[in-house]
């Protein structure tokens, strides 16, 4: 069986093959955690507001943090404060790949009713990033970010928390609600899969294999300054933000000639893309309250966002049944998903993309969040 199956964010696995393509000396595969990583929406069962904005001016300061979770790994963690915060902390962890920068809005968003704190996993960013030696995983098993989650809570003096995690952070967010049911308030799962290692079903929809829904390889050229890898992420984005390049700046290292490559060694991404989709979470420990966040692509660019902007006849044809299957898949596993957690509480963000809906919806996920009745 495949590390993870195609039809769960496609994306992802087309920027993940095609930065391995890409020269070690210009790898810019970070780019996966960027991109994937790929309307209307409502709670599908009536939530209450946890607590009132604070009266008059809110002032939100932001500080960079190095916390240390084991004896030789310490994590990047921006730490969003407000003077009279009076929600539930709030741990935000990002998609394969990503970092703490690629919160950047969202957790500006929520710092007026919360103390909102955004990691970099180990791996990523500028966290420390341990080698595996003894197996091809070592040191990125979900176990092991669990234990990172644990130590970073007791490091800031957090002792309940609402986590939110985007892709596959979901597995972590599983595993540490079901081992510390003490330390956890609620949880937000942002497009979250099931569980990673069973092959979706597309109900007997065909899934087409076009040529063209392979994203564009980088090449030298794109990697030969932070500029161009700029212009290389934005062609192969559909929605360019802020946070998206903060989130790319900090992934990638200035080289003495002005080229630029990626922060995380490559197998230290190859352990965390192995560990990370050869997981299948245990839902029944887990009691807290759970809101499923989905999001759905309206169409093919949601999904293929570097696509050509004409498209000819068979593949508009391939484009539609693709997206059919998708929606299936996303509906089936949202289910799923929600049925494991025991939860009534969803969000459906229609057109869609799964990398950045957190960025382009913001203000309806804020509120989706803001209205959840948290233990």
């Amino acid at each position: 069986m495949p590390r993870f199956h195609p039809l769960f964010f496609p994306p992802r696995r087309a920027f993940l093959r095609a930065a391995l393509a890409w020269p070690s000396a210009v790898s810019l595969s970070g780019l996966g955690g960027l991109v994937t990583l790929g309307g209307c929406g409502g709670s599908s069962h009536p939530v209450a507001p946890q607590a009132s904005a604070p009266a008059g001016p809110i002032v939100v300061s932001v500080t960079d943090r190095r916390v240390k979770v084991a004896h030789d790994v310490s994590l990047h963690v921006r730490d969003w404060q407000c003077d009279n915060c009076r929600g539930p902390a709030i741990v935000l962890l990002p998609g394969l790949g990503a970092n703490a920068y690629v919160f950047d809005g969202l957790a500006h968003a929520l710092a007026p009713r919360s103390r909102v704190i955004a990691v970099s996993r180990r791996g990523y960013g500028q966290s420390d990033k341990p080698l595996p030696v003894r197996t091809a995983t070592e040191h990125y098993e979900v176990d092991t970010l669990v234990a990172d989650l644990h130590a970073l809570l007791d490091g800031l003096g957090l002792d309940r928390v609402v986590l939110a995690g985007h892709s596959i952070a979901g597995n972590e967010l599983t595993r540490f609600a079901g081992r510390h049911p003490q330390r956890v308030r609620g949880l937000v799962y942002l497009d979250a899969t099931f569980d990673h290692t069973r092959n979706p079903g597309t109900g007997g929809l065909p899934v087409p294999d076009n040529r063209l829904f392979r994203e564009p390889v980088p090449n030298e050229e794109d990697g030969a300054s932070m500029e161009a890898a700029i212009a290389y992420a934005r062609r192969t984005v559909r929605h360019w933000s802020a946070p998206l390049e903060a989130n790319l700046r900090d992934q990638l290292d200035p080289r003495p000639d002005g080229s630029v490559r990626l922060n995380t060694p490559a197998a230290v991404a190859d352990a965390m893309d192995t560990a990370s989709h050869s997981f299948s979470p245990d839902y029944a420990p887990v009691r807290a309250p759970a809101l499923v966040v989905t999001a759905m692509p309206g169409d093919i660019r949601d999904i293929f966002p570097a696509l050509p902007e004409t498209l000819d006849d068979a593949t508009q044809k391939d484009a539609a049944a693709y997206l059919r299957a998708i929606r299936y898949v996303r509906v089936d596993d949202a289910a799923r998903l929600m049925a494991a957690l025991k939860t009534r509480h969803q969000l459906v963000l229609e057109d869609a993309c799964h990398g950045d809906f957190f960025i382009e919806r913001e203000a309806e996920l804020v509120r989706a969040i803001e209205a959840m009745r948290w233990a």
